[in-house]
């Protein structure tokens, strides 16, 4: 059975990292079935990634070895790195340094720093997309049915009435995130044929990451959350279906949490709710925000003469702290050419 960690967050309310995986908020709402296990396979990693972070950062505290066991977990890739000499991890590792140098002036900042990680999500990301494409596509004919996507998630396919509400909640619940599913999909989808190429693929697996499906991301939130349809999200709406405790003096601390990033990270223009574009920055991954803070901490943590700067000469010498960092992907992408090859 799936037990919600305690006190992560409350019936009704799904923690940040769930609720910006749509397919995996909906598998905690359905609870322990066989179908809510298949979704919660889609965003596992999403699900860990709280306790990743309390793992990453003990009681604040950046663990250079966590990353390192991250890279090295399974014996393979412990193999693969041993075999890896040290001059050529030097010579890969500065022809990533270059990379990173976009005004090749011979140092790193952290504009520079946080672009480069942001591309470097992009890229594994796209990676693992096309991986699952190949996977989907059961008869090898270039493109991905509905059907096919269904035999994959299920290994059967799924066909909903959208006009007929089942009575059993469980059922329901996964009738509709199913029904949003197969919208998206043919939102995806940009010519006449209803399957997917790779690129239409790419955008039903990862709406963030492309300009036409901007619109369906945010109409697809403001469904789920705008309960007044006034085109906004209030505090309340953001916060679920959340009501203070009578007996309780206060707000739990994930309360508390979530109002502070509805305050601090979200309401930009401070009025008290979320217009489309401010929603989008709570439903949709915040890369940049990640890649800025590891940024600043390299810089912090590899920095010897104070200019707020990297030369290749301080990396050089923090070299396994860069080499456990988001700036490699954890020392990834000195095993992937398309990062250390002379052309990116």
């Amino acid at each position: 059975a799936l037990e919600a960690p305690q006190p992560a967050w409350a019936p009704g309310r799904l923690p940040p990292h769930v609720s910006r995986c749509p397919r995996l908020a909906g598998a905690m709402r359905l609870g322990p079935g066989p179908a809510a296990l298949g979704l919660l396979l889609l965003c596992a990693a999403a699900a860990g990634a709280g306790k990743a972070e309390e793992l990453h950062y003990p009681q604040g505290e950046h663990r250079g070895d966590y990353d390192r066991d991250t890279l090295l977990g399974v014996q393979e890739e412990v193999d693969e790195y041993v075999k890896l000499g040290h001059e050529e991890q030097e010579k890969r590792l500065r022809s990533i340094i270059k990379k990173i140098d976009l005004d090749s002036d011979g140092f790193l900042t952290e504009s520079e720093l946080s672009s480069w990680i942001q591309m470097s999500f992009k890229h594994y990301a796209m990676q693992e997309a096309k991986q699952q494409f190949v996977e989907y596509d059961k008869n090898n004919d270039g493109s991905v049915t509905w059907d096919e996507y269904n035999i994959q998630m299920y290994d059967h396919v799924i066909d909903f009435d959208e006009n007929t509400a089942l009575d059993d909640a469980e059922e329901e619940s996964f009738r509709q995130l199913h029904l949003k599913d197969k919208k998206r999909f043919e939102k995806a989808n940009q010519d006449a044929d209803p399957a997917l190429n790779l690129e239409e693929f790419i955008a039903f697996e990862h709406p963030e990451e492309v300009y036409y499906m901007t619109e369906f991301v945010i109409q697809e939130a403001l469904e789920e959350h705008d309960k007044n349809g006034d085109g906004f999200v209030s505090l309340e709406e953001f916060l679920g279906d959340y009501r203070r405790d009578p007996t309780a003096n206060e707000d739990p601390e994930w309360i508390l949490v979530e109002k502070d990033r509805f305050v601090n990270d979200y309401d930009k223009d401070n009025d008290g709710r979320l217009d489309p574009q401010e929603l989008l920055s709570w439903v949709v991954p915040n890369n940049q925000g990640i890649a800025q803070e590891e940024a600043l901490h390299l810089i912090d943590e590899m920095d010897l003469d104070g200019d707020k700067k990297l030369s290749e000469e301080e990396i050089l010498e923090n070299q396994d702290l860069f080499l456990t960092s988001e700036a490699t992907d954890y020392g990834r992408q000195l095993h992937d050419d398309y990062f250390y090859h002379d052309e990116l």
